[in-house]
Formats: structure tokens, C-alpha cells, sequence
């Protein structure tokens, strides 16, 4: 029963769903408060998104004696705003439906809620706590969450060391490590053949592994592939989204070899295309976190991408010749243009001929630690703080 109140329709989400997560969100806080009846009562509260947003406020109405409360905002375009109307049927206390807190422009708003009651407020990045306070970037909240910054933090989010490793992946055929990349090589071969692509090693191969959306710049791509034989370079996509941007990519793999499609999302191919590609494309026009690029470095695939939120805080972009390389990671680029992000490809296809720099930023992607542990510590601190 719990699974079927709580499952989430993909593309639209349910009509009821301001209902469901009310009650979600009335039964979290009401645990928070009374335990569970064996003795347990928990010392804090830490909430994700809208779906948990009614919680801090929930808890914050019951006065001092309620355990303190932490919401953590993935992603500030993903709201849960529904019509005011709809407010009498979520058995909330009515002081909550009326307020300021919830009002957003004439909707109530599960996470406008949420960052108005909550303790502490923390993103998945540091760069996007700081993107989230200006109006590009705050999608309507940003006036709230600049009164509430000093309560803000940014913490980056982490990638699993155990699941994303070259070395022990399951998912590969050949293991390599950031000291002997011939295992690498092998995997490229192997994704070429596996996607009918042409076998070539002095082609670089680009991976597109997203969400086939605005924020992902997926448009962009899609403009940008008919000129992407003019760096020399294999294009490889897997990833779902926005039904007309599916069938139009499909129709670039129909019209070129270089370009390979697979819609979906398979958890075996996303790892294989990481170990054989050259470069992942990861722009976006904002970005809370970018796992992606760090599963990218881990794998010494070099990241191609716009320097927003988490990608700001995870990409040094190798600017200047392959002498100034200490420390770049990646490759960024600032316009959200298809003639931006193809001028950085072909800065990325350049350094690519050049095999002894690549290796040396290869090597410096895969040095890079982005495990959970000090982000685990920068969460302890806040918890320990209230």
C-alpha cells in the first residue's frame, strides 16, 4: 500500500500528488515528535526537496520542544506548487494554508514551505547555494533564500568509490586504473562495436549520458551534432527525456555512422559508455550537483562542460596550452550556445591529438576524491551546530 501511495508517475507526476505527500509528510513529522513508540525519538530532522517540505513546517508549529530541521534543496526548478484550492483537502492546520510561507504567486508551495520553516538549508554544491540568491538563478525564491542565506550552506554531493571504479567495475570487460589506461582503450573498442560505430582509436569518442532536457542544454546538442564531424569526432547518447528531442536525435543516428543513439536508461551501458568514451558532455544551463561528471573523471573520460553549480565546484578547465595543464580537469566553455559548446569540443578534440597531455589530464581527473566522506563531515558539523 505504501508503494502504491508514493509511486511517481515519470512525465507528469500524479494529479493527487499534493495529497499523497501531504500525508507523507504529516506521518514524518508526526514520528519526529511522538517516536515510535518503542523509545526512539529522533534528535533531528532531515528533509530532501518538496516532497518532504511540509515537514520543517510541520514541526516548527509545535513550538520548542520538536526536534530541529534540515532541508536540503536538490533541485530550486522542482517546486511541488499546486492551487490554493487544493489546500482543504491536506488536513493541514489552517494557520500553515493561509500564511506567506506557503503562498507562491497565488499557489501553495510544498518547498517555498520548506525553506521558510526549516533550521538549516543546505544544495548539493557550493557554487549553486550561492546561484540560488540571484534572480537567474532562484527561480522566484530567490528573495526568500536571500533572507534566510545566513542559514544556507552548500555541500557537495558525493559518488559511490565502490560502484564507480574502473578498476573493480562489474559492468566492464577490461579493468584499468589511472596508472595503466590499456584496459581503457579495450573498452572503447568494445563500446564502438557494441554500438555500431566505427573501430578507431585516433577518433575521439563523445558520450552524452543526461536527461534529455532544457536544463541539460539537450537542445543545444541536437543543434550543435550536423557540425560535429568538422572536429573528427563519434557521438554517442544514452538517456530519455522530452519525447520530441528523442525522436529527433534518433533521426541524427539514422542520417550519420558517427552518431549512435540509445534512448532509455540501462544501468550496464551508462558504465561501459563512462569507461570507453574520450569525452562526456555534461552542459547545462544550471546545475545543482553534476554526479555525472565526476562519474566522467573517475573513468578518465574528460568532462566538456559549462562551469554552473556543481560543475563550477568539480571542472578545472584546461585553458591555456598543455604546459599550463596543472591541476585542469575538463574543459569548459560559458556561452549556452551550440557555437560555444562546439568551439570547446574542438578545444577538447585539439588536446586529444596531443596524447601525452591528455594521459597527464586523465590522470589528474582520476586522482580527484569525490567521495562522501568530507561531505559527510561538513553534514555532521551542521547536525552537531543545531
Amino acid at each position: 500500500r505504501l508503494l502504491h501511495l508514493f509511486t511517481y508517475n515519470y512525465r507528469r507526476g500524479w494529479p493527487d500528488n499534493h495529497l499523497r505527500f501531504a500525508a507523507f509528510c504529516r506521518a514524518a513529522a508526526s514520528l519526529a515528535l511522538h517516536g515510535d513508540g518503542a523509545g526512539w525519538r529522533p534528535q533531528l530532522v532531515h528533509a530532501h526537496d518538496w516532497h518532504a517540505g511540509l515537514v520543517p513546517a510541520l514541526l516548527a508549529l509545535e513550538g520548542p520542544t520538536r526536534p530541529p530541521s534540515v532541508l536540503t534543496v536538490h533541485n530550486l526548478a522542482f517546486q511541488g506548487n499546486f492551487p490554493r484550492q487544493a489546500t482543504g483537502a491536506m488536513a493541514l492546520p489552517a494557520a500553515l494554508c493561509d500564511s506567506d510561507a506557503a503562498e507562491f504567486y497565488g499557489q501553495f508551495s510544498f518547498l517555498k514551505v520548506g525553506i521558510s520553516y526549516a533550521d538549516r538549508l543546505t544544495t548539493v554544491s557550493p557554487t549553486y547555494a550561492q546561484e540560488i540568491l540571484t534572480p537567474e538563478h532562484g527561480a522566484g525564491l530567490d528573495g526568500l533564500l536571500r533572507k534566510r542565506a545566513a542559514d544556507l550552506v552548500g555541500i557537495l554531493n558525493g559518488v559511490d568509490g565502490e560502484v564507480w571504479d574502473p578498476e573493480t567495475d562489474a559492468h566492464l570487460a577490461h579493468h584499468y586504473s589511472r596508472d595503466d589506461l590499456s584496459g581503457k582503450r579495450a573498452c572503447k573498442a568494445a563500446i564502438q562495436q557494441e554500438l555500431g560505430l566505427e573501430p578507431s582509436e585516433a577518433v575521439p569518442l563523445i558520450c552524452f549520458l543526461n536527461r534529455l532536457t532544457h536544463q541539460k542544454m539537450a537542445d543545444v546538442v541536437l543543434a550543435m551534432l550536423p557540425a560535429l564531424a568538422e572536429v573528427g569526432c563519434q557521438f554517442a547518447l544514452h538517456g530519455k527525456g522530452d519525447r520530441d528531442m528523442e525522436s529527433a536525435f534518433a533521426a541524427a543516428a539514422e542520417r550519420s555512422p558517427r552518431v549512435a543513439v540509445r534512448i532509455g536508461y540501462r544501468e550496464d551501458l551508462a558504465h561501459r559508455l563512462n569507461a570507453g568514451a574520450d569525452i562526456s558532455l555534461t552542459p547545462s544551463r544550471f546545475e545543482p550537483c553534476g554526479l555525472t561528471t565526476m562519474y566522467a573523471m573517475r573513468y578518465g573520460t574528460l568532462p566538456v562542460t559549462r562551469p554552473v553549480g556543481g560543475l563550477a565546484d568539480t571542472v578545472v578547465d584546461s585553458a591555456g596550452t598543455a604546459a599550463d595543464d596543472a591541476g585542469a580537469t575538463g574543459f569548459t566553455f560559458a556561452e549556452p550556445s551550440a557555437e560555444g559548446l562546439l568551439a570547446c569540443i574542438g578545444r577538447a578534440a585539439g588536446r586529444f591529438r596531443d596524447k601525452a597531455a591528455w594521459r597527464r589530464l586523465q590522470h589528474t581527473g582520476m586522482t580527484r576524491d569525490f567521495g562522501w566522506d568530507a561531505s559527510a563531515r561538513r553534514y555532521l558539523a551542521v547536525y552537531h551546530d543545531l
